[in-house]
């Protein structure tokens, strides 16, 4: 499959794509000569980042899912096929973290419903978008799937201990996934974050936060979501094919493992 194009290989999904780290995600992969779904609860949003990536000669598609229903799941794949025909990637990006607020607490004073929340967007909607996605990439034989941990889950990280369950447990199931996939051509790899400026129009209460977490680095300057489109590319190229099963971490040498 290495010698196939990426406009025979399909489209890539992208989960949470209209703002932040998933919209650096989806220039390069577009940039990289791929289809792209923006998929986000921001429909206004995703509309918008497709008309760009659009407007810079790309292919793109936006449609709004709640990736915790598998009725939006469903809808989102369908609409994906019907407008590119297959699906080569698929990136997991979405999460209850920022756009989606998370609260920063103690073990004991985190609500039962923002525990059950945060499981429901963070495990169950990346489990429930690879269940969707993997038929049709089995079907060719070929497909790429980047789930997003984020280096809270090796390392611990208090007042937030959902969170970081919630990616520990992707830790997991990419492992898990990979083994039973890869009988069907499917990769399925892992990049965890470190701390990364995410937000858009970031405050410069935001910026001052990020440079507090620059103290561990080897390379210590404020990590942007451009750092991790060159690791998302690699995993969704040709170049990763021989390559399952994977978390690469990509934080600017906070976390060796």
């Amino acid at each position: 499959m290495s010698n196939t194009t990426t406009a025979e290989r399909g489209a890539v999904i992208i989960t949470g794509a209209a703002h932040g780290i998933g919209s650096a995600y989806a220039d390069r992969l577009s940039s990289d000569g791929y289809p792209i779904v923006i998929a986000d609860l921001d429909e206004a949003g995703a509309k918008a980042k497709a008309e760009a990536l659009i407007a810079d000669g790309g292919r793109a598609l936006a449609v709004r899912a709640d990736i915790s229903k598998e009725e939006d799941v469903q809808a989102l794949v369908d609409a994906a096929v019907a407008e590119f025909g297959t699906i080569t990637g698929l990136v997991n990006n979405a999460a209850v973290f920022s756009v989606v607020p998370m609260s920063r607490a103690p073990y004991d004073e985190i609500g039962l419903d923002e525990w059950d929340l945060m499981m429901r967007v963070n495990l169950r909607g990346t489990w429930q978008m690879c269940k969707a996605v993997a038929p049709h990439m089995a079907k060719n034989g070929y497909g790429k799937i980047v789930n997003i941990s984020s280096g809270t889950a090796l390392k611990g990280s208090a007042s937030r201990i959902h969170y970081v369950t919630s990616k520990a447990g992707i830790l997991g199931f990419t492992k898990t996934l990979a083994r039973e996939v890869g009988a069907d051509g499917i990769r399925v790899n892992c990049i965890a974050p470190g701390s990364t400026l995410s937000e858009e129009n970031a405050s410069e209460k935001d910026i001052e936060y990020r440079k507090s977490r620059v103290g561990d680095r080897a390379l210590g300057r404020v990590q942007m979501p451009e750092d991790l489109s060159g690791a998302v590319s690699f995993f969704i190229s040709p170049d990763s094919d021989f390559v399952t099963g994977q978390t690469l971490v990509v934080d600017g040498g906070s976390c060796m493992h």
